[in-house]
């Protein structure tokens, strides 16, 4: 095999490296005029953390066969990946990063945190909101996917003596965080015992609206929902409805439609924290990503293939 040509955004390779056998060339994510590998064929081409206008232009890029994300999501780029072309997702570099705001914003939802700071901008002392506080301890949190995620933050949960109850796909044995995994099937009877609900599955035909009316419904009341997945895994609608009547409270990373607009009920619904999708957007994401980034390299310098490959063009893998 050939030696492979990587193109690599700019600001990502002093945490990448030199990788043996692999020519790595820069790129400007920003710059539209100036084609990734300067008009040179790419065999890999790694997407910035602001992808740019190049995730668009992708069939622009000559003899593409590879694509390496910066996200732990991928719904976003596969409308732009040409047919044959595979694409491997960020896999356990926003772990932490997304797992500590997701703790955040519970924290900050369960001890009236923005009451606190509305309170502070106006110079004001007020310990009204003191009755309006819940803990984490001692709390029944529902991790609705339990991937690298969901592990992470359930680490973090049992360190504030929370229950954690672990849902994904299928039922699989326990890993010494949680007793057992629950399949997607359970999630009906496990909602209505379920203090705060945490959403961090990926984004595909199946989890599309899975957090619905109903299954908002059979939440108890006062439980708290949190989104650091994609937006339309939960239906917005029926959460603004469920927020506005003071049933349900939310701390949302992220939102349907995405950027929120201006004027949008979310912004104003009472009960409801709203972060714009900043989940992994931490300084630890450089130099992880620069370390996924040279083993995604070297692996396809190995056998001409990426990890964690998870569509190869519009067509899931």
């Amino acid at each position: 095999m050939a030696r492979p040509v990587a193109a690599v955004p700019h600001d990502l390779l002093e945490h990448l490296g030199p990788v043996d056998g692999v020519e790595v060339l820069a790129y400007d994510p920003l710059d539209e005029d100036t084609v990734p590998g300067g008009g040179r064929e790419v065999d890999v081409m790694a997407m910035g953390f602001t992808a740019g206008p190049w995730l668009r232009r992708l069939d622009e890029v000559p003899a593409l066969r590879a694509v390496v994300l910066s996200s732990a999501g991928y719904d976003h780029a596969l409308p732009h990946v040409p047919d044959g072309v595979a694409v491997a997702n960020a896999v356990g570099v926003h772990d932490t990063a997304t797992a500590e705001l997701a703790l955040t914003l519970m924290l900050a939802a369960q001890r009236a945190l923005p009451t606190y700071v509305l309170a502070q901008a106006d110079g004001c002392w007020d310990g009204s909101a003191a009755g309006q506080q819940r803990s984490l301890a001692d709390a029944r949190v529902l991790v609705l996917g339990y991937g690298g995620i969901g592990q992470a933050l359930a680490r973090r949960l049992l360190a504030s003596e929370c229950e954690v109850v672990a849902v994904a796909s299928t039922d699989r044995p326990g890993d010494g965080l949680v007793d057992g995994v629950h399949g997607i099937d359970l999630l009906p009877r496990l909602l209505p015992d379920a203090d705060v609900l945490v959403v961090a599955v990926p984004l595909n035909a199946g989890t599309r609206g899975l957090v619905d009316a109903a299954a908002l419904a059979a939440l108890p009341d006062d439980a708290l929902v949190v989104n650091v997945a994609r937006g339309p895994v939960v239906d917005t609608e029926a959460l603004v409805a469920e927020c506005a009547s003071g049933r349900l409270r939310a701390a949302l990373d992220v939102t349907d439609p995405e950027p929120l607009p201006d004027g949008h009920p979310l912004w104003s619904t009472r009960g409801v924290l709203v972060t714009p999708h900043v989940g992994g957007g931490t300084p630890a994401s450089y130099p992880r990503m620069g370390r996924y980034l040279h083993r995604q390299l070297t692996a396809y310098r190995d056998r001409g293939t990426l990890e964690h490959v998870v569509a190869t063009g519009t067509a899931l893998a």
